[in-house]
């Protein structure tokens, strides 16, 4: 069939992934679904099946269980397959990570799939599927959202050794006293730690602290004994 291209899923919800290939077949794409493995820890371990089938387009999801699907992207755009983000995050900054990767286009999955479709056929044709003030503009989002991060990962910075170990307990949902028993002080030492801690951090309370240190990705040091 005129414009029909050929098509790699990876998508980790079977019901959407079957329905988009029978989707693109009527329309007389050929499609080829990448299996998962259930112990998928890295997506790029499914490049080399991707690129097997030499795709023109790759549907991709990027919550793969344990993987994370932005993986992919670049390698599968620098090997000249047009990337095509479906996603059910509605974070406008992941989606500009996304588009910064070099995706041809990020949607939502809730999208309709005559707009799937379309963005296919106009690929095949050698037609942009976004325009650039969309591109400029989840791109900015992306750049917003590092300078948060930045921000906030030299916030942490700020903290001692100790403080840092404090913290780390409190993400892991310990209270002060347990904290105290643990560390084998007082309970008005750890008092003083944590108050030490909002402070460098610029939040008002254990919960914004721990809620800070999640949002930067930051991860506590292990425990010393």
């Amino acid at each position: 069939m005129r414009g029909a291209s050929r098509v790699c899923v990876i998508e980790d919800h079977t019901l959407f992934a079957e329905s988009l290939q029978i989707a693109l077949e009527l329309k007389g794409h050929e499609v080829r679904r990448v299996p998962l493995p259930a112990d998928l820890h890295s997506a790029t371990t499914l490049l080399p099946a991707v690129m097997k089938h030499q795709p023109h387009v790759l549907l991709l999801d990027l919550d793969l269980g344990n993987a994370d699907g932005s993986r992919l992207i670049e390698p599968v755009a620098r090997a000249g397959t047009a990337v095509v983000v479906l996603t059910g995050s509605t974070d406008r900054s992941r989606w500009g990570h996304c588009v910064r990767l070099g995706a041809r286009k990020v949607m939502e999955k809730t999208a309709p799939l005559n707009e799937i479709l379309s963005t296919i056929r106009l690929i095949g044709e050698g037609r942009p599927v976004m325009t650039l003030e969309e591109r400029e503009d989840l791109v900015r989002h992306w750049q917003e959202e590092r300078a948060q991060v930045a921000d906030l990962v030299e916030r942490l910075h700020r903290l001692t050794a100790r403080e840092s170990e404090v913290l780390g307990q409190l993400m892991n949902g310990q209270q002060v006293r347990q904290i105290a028993e643990a560390s084998v002080v007082s309970e008005a030492t750890v008092r003083t730690q944590v108050k030490s801690i909002l402070a460098k951090l610029e939040v008002s309370s254990q919960i914004g602290a721990v809620g800070l240190a999640h949002n930067a990705g930051w991860i506590a040091p292990a425990p010393k004994h």
